[in-house]
């Protein structure tokens, strides 16, 4: 039986992503690969993982492990409740020592024993219960759908169209929660009792994505050595949830399609059509109409997604469920942290409101953790709040600004409250520093 809950590894050899990968998904429910920690705060919000297998080093010229320590940190700052095991080709005992003082729980050398490895990371994972119990919130935390006039319109679409098999493309703004979506409409679906399984598409590894999706027979490629099915055969009976789906590579997509269209897939390796019985729903923060207009995303493709779109609204366009998600935010923290849950004062409430939120859902619940932990007494004040305009009289006005003009003033006011600092400008906003890179180069920063 499988171990509940989420494992995450970060390496930059994309052959011990795939290795580690195939060696865990028989023992560990959701195995996610990244091959650069530049997203880790993204990953760690979106997946929740128990346990992260760090490598030490990302730069070919560097080898001291000092970049492995440097996100250990960060890991511990952003999730203290993970669990990290290091992972480096250097078999350095005083960097193993430092790496545990710092708060890891293991060490793994490379190159690693298979069984070691397994037994390592299960290990990290802890007793069964205590994994039960420390599954990700999100499951708990379920969809909050909110008072605002959006959200309860999108809501009654929702169970209008959950119970059927329609495909469903959903579409939003980073942070709106697109993925927590997904999973409601799976949970109120006909199939809520079959598999959910979900594939980050901005994740895989593109020399990666066959295996991933249709499986591979015995032999099919050097280390295969067991038949492994992909994720649509094993969604068979459920729901299969293709997240950034706008991140598919062109010539992909007619694989994909194909598929869809025949309802069935053949594993790499083998000549033996699959029968596959899934519901299908894609999210993307991309104008996927845009791409097909400027010829990178197949247009045939797009309307076999589509047959029901989503939109799920900014945080901007839902002040009036901010008070809420503070709420909700400020006691799961407080559980994190030990602390009472505070209260927060009708001024600091309506500047969180009057916020523009670029980066939506995720970044509040940033800047509530942070506010959580620093402040002081029982009650929360503005000042408590990492606000990208709190020193200000009072909020800009935005009624009249684009989404660019919000997205531009906002960046810029980051930057210069921060001295240009690129961390900790993308950690306030919550995005991801590439994102924040293509964000300044775009607006001229």
């Amino acid at each position: 039986m499988k171990r509940p809950g989420t494992l995450l590894v970060i390496d930059d050899n994309r052959a011990i992503l795939q290795a580690v990968k195939m060696l865990m998904e028989s023992v560990v429910e959701t195995v996610v690969t990244a091959d650069r920690p530049d997203g880790l705060a993204r990953l760690l919000a979106k997946y929740h993982p128990q346990v992260v297998l760090l490598d030490m080093n990302f730069q070919a010229a560097v080898n001291t492990g000092n970049e492995g320590l440097y996100w250990l940190k960060e890991i511990r700052r952003i999730a203290p409740l993970t669990k990290v095991v290091l992972f480096t080709a250097y078999a350095d005992v005083a960097l193993a020592v430092e790496g545990m003082k710092l708060g890891a729980v293991d060490f793994l050398v490379k190159p690693f024993d298979n069984e070691m490895l397994r037994r390592t990371l299960l290990n990290a994972f802890g007793p069964k219960k205590k994994v039960v119990e420390a599954a990700a919130p999100k499951e708990k935390q379920g969809m909050l759908w909110g008072q605002s006039a959006p959200m309860r319109s999108l809501k009654a679409m929702v169970e209008k169209v959950a119970p059927t098999d329609a495909n469903v493309l959903i579409t939003g703004e980073n942070g709106t929660g697109k993925d927590l979506l997904a999973r409601e409409i799976h949970r109120l679906s006909r199939r809520s009792k079959g598999p959910l399984e979900i594939i980050d598409m901005g994740a895989v590894v593109e020399t990666l994505f066959d295996s991933e999706l249709y499986g591979h027979a015995k032999g099919a490629f050097t280390d295969a050595k067991a038949d492994r099915p992909g994720k649509f055969e094993t969604a068979h009976g459920g729901t299969l949830f293709l997240d950034e789906i706008g991140n598919l590579p062109y010539h992909l997509q007619a694989k994909l399609l194909t598929s869809l269209q025949q309802r069935q897939i053949v594993r790499i390796g083998s000549n033996s059509p699959r029968p596959i019985d899934i519901r299908l729903l894609c999210a993307t923060n991309r104008s996927l109409p845009a791409m097909v207009e400027e010829g990178s995303f197949r247009q045939d493709l797009f309307y076999r997604l589509n047959t029901v779109t989503l939109e799920l609204p900014p945080l901007r366009h839902r002040a009036d469920d901010i008070p809420a998600f503070v709420e909700l935010f400020l006691e799961k923290y407080a559980k994190v942290y030990g602390k009472p849950v505070p209260q927060v004062a009708p001024e600091a409430m309506e500047r969180l409101k009057a916020q523009t939120w670029p980066g939506n859902i995720r970044q509040l619940e940033h800047v509530v953790e942070k506010a959580l932990i620093l402040g002081d007494g029982v009650e929360l004040r503005t000042s408590d709040f990492d606000l990208i305009d709190a020193g200000g009289s009072s909020a800009v006005d935005t009624a009249d600004m684009t989404l660019e003009e919000i997205e531009r003033h906002t960046i810029a006011g980051a930057m210069q409250q921060t001295g240009g600092n690129i961390a900790e400008v993308a950690r306030r906003l919550g995005v991801s520093r590439q994102t924040l890179y293509n964000k300044i180069r775009c607006y001229g920063l």
